[in-house]
């Protein structure tokens, strides 16, 4: 490799292969029609890069499952080299592949992103004609993933879907050791307008022949599915998985009462893992490794709190809720003992602020809506008599822009914004115009629209300039929060 080669060249090579605007509106316009040439195409991919599908997954689910599971296992298992595989990242695209807990270096990102990046430039016969040379920028990764994890030869690897299942770039594995689905709601796919029916068939798709397929309790109708596909698929098993007794006594390394079905669902599938390949007989219901493993679970931008280390008195509170249920899960984390209840007598006398983003303005209303309505039946729940319009003194809604000059860092690039609605602030006007009709009573001179990360984080420290301390509450968007740690210097605390 040559040594001119760098980490910032990966990246660049990288982003080189995002979907514009234009490309994700055609997908969702299709219905997501398109994402069924996805497997077939990374078939090819991996073989065009000399490899097949050959690695074990742990777990298919949202990351803070993933990040249980990873954890249980790493420390069930000290000697083993654990890999674990997510989206998005916050600051830094390596933070999608780790290892052991740690996201791989920029020297191990960039040798291993140039040797796939070459052998799919130098090889390029095509069994599909209608393969594009180049994968896109999440399959290139999915590749560049399973390529680190068998040149690093990983003992484990806990795999997160993408989107939806079947037809997710990550579902090339013949047959992982064990399968789980989390929760089912109408998250990312709800914006092709897909039933509950059709999106628990979406996720059973990862379900193999032979191997157990796991789920925590859901909807009766998806569930229905999801027991259907898994006999259909001759998955060994299907298991919706029983709680746990001592569990919900733990303070679990991942805020939000809502983890503790998550921590649930990745101790049958660790327990799984293990048994199938290790036959150890785990007898215990939660064996000293396994709460070791909950209590120190780390998955930075999901309900995660973080005092401010340059700025004495700001504290952040980070949650990339971007559906409906997820920001009722924030609210719900952000309006308690927790966070911002944890000190009664000081409520009074702190400044909350609301930095918020979406990927459109005309989901703000019903977003915006929820938090409100959640947080009044909460404030009232904890004997406060505010309404939601007093929860926050101001709101912030800004692009997801990294920098004021209209820059991103490098691994925060992102094309899936149209140029027009970035020059207009369409979104962010959007987002406050639902917010005044909300909350008629709120002042008009304290909701800020804002061109980048950077405005938000220069309003907050102006703010942070009285002497009243300030709680800032950061939702909407997972690459709004890591532009936030970037811009208000948090990576060191944060990740």
């Amino acid at each position: 490799m040559s040594t001119s080669r760098t980490y910032r060249d990966a990246v660049d090579h990288l982003n080189s292969l995002q979907s514009n605007a234009a490309t994700l509106e055609a997908v969702r316009a299709s219905g997501g029609r398109l994402s069924q040439f996805a497997i077939p195409e990374m078939v090819e991919y991996l073989g065009r890069i000399g490899y097949s599908a050959m690695h074990i997954t742990g777990t298919k689910g949202k990351g803070s499952t993933s990040a249980f599971t990873d954890s249980i296992i790493r420390r069930a298992h000290p000697e083993w080299k654990v890999g674990l595989y997510t989206s998005p990242h916050l600051v830094a695209v390596r933070e999608r592949i780790r290892i052991n807990g740690a996201p791989i270096s920029e020297e191990l990102f960039t040798k291993y992103f140039f040797e796939v990046w070459d052998r799919l430039k130098q090889n390029t016969k095509t069994a599909n004609p209608s393969t594009p040379l180049m994968p896109g920028y999440f399959r290139f990764i999915t590749l560049f993933a399973f390529h680190t994890f068998l040149e690093l030869n990983v003992d484990a690897t806990v795999l997160e879907v993408g989107v939806g299942g079947r037809y997710d770039s990550t579902n090339i594995v013949p047959k992982p050791v064990v399968t789980g689905v989390t929760a089912l709601g109408l998250d990312h796919t709800a914006i092709l307008g897909k039933t509950l029916k059709e999106i628990a068939w979406q996720k059973a798709g990862i379900f193999k022949e032979a191997v157990p397929a796991l789920t925590v309790e859901q909807p009766e109708e998806g569930l229905q599915v999801l027991r259907e596909q898994a006999l259909e698929l001759k998955a060994s098993e299907f298991i919706v998985v029983p709680q746990i007794p001592g569990l919900l006594e733990l303070k679990l390394g991942l805020a939000g009462r809502h983890q503790y079905q998550n921590a649930t669902l990745a101790v049958h599938l660790a327990k799984n893992f293990i048994t199938a390949r290790t036959s150890e007989n785990i007898s215990e219901e939660l064996p000293p490794s396994f709460v070791e493993g909950l209590k120190f679970t780390k998955w930075p931008g999901r309900c995660q709190t973080v005092e401010d280390p340059a700025h004495r008195g700001t504290t952040w509170f980070l949650d990339g809720a971007h559906t409906l249920e997820s920001l009722h899960c924030c609210v719900q984390w952000f309006v308690s003992p927790d966070a911002a209840l944890r000190d009664h007598q000081e409520f009074e006398n702190r400044s909350r602020v609301l930095i918020f983003n979406c990927t459109s303005g005309r989901s703000g209303t019903s977003f915006l809506g929820a938090m409100m309505s959640s947080a009044a039946e909460l404030l009232g729940t904890y004997g406060k008599d505010e309404s939601a319009a007093a929860l926050f003194d101001h709101v912030i809604f800004c692009a997801n822009v990294t920098y004021a000059d209209g820059g991103f860092k490098g691994d925060l690039t992102t094309l899936a914004i149209p140029e027009s609605d970035l020059a207009h602030l369409k979104t962010q006007h959007e987002l406050a115009d639902a917010w005044s009709s909300l909350l008629p009573s709120f002042p008009k001179e304290n909701i800020h629209v804002l061109p980048s990360i950077e405005h938000a984080v220069n309003v907050v420290r102006r703010l942070g300039e009285s002497q009243k301390p300030i709680d800032v509450l950061v939702a909407g968007s997972l690459h709004l929060v890591g532009g936030l740690i970037e811009v208000a210097g948090l990576s060191g605390v944060a990740l």
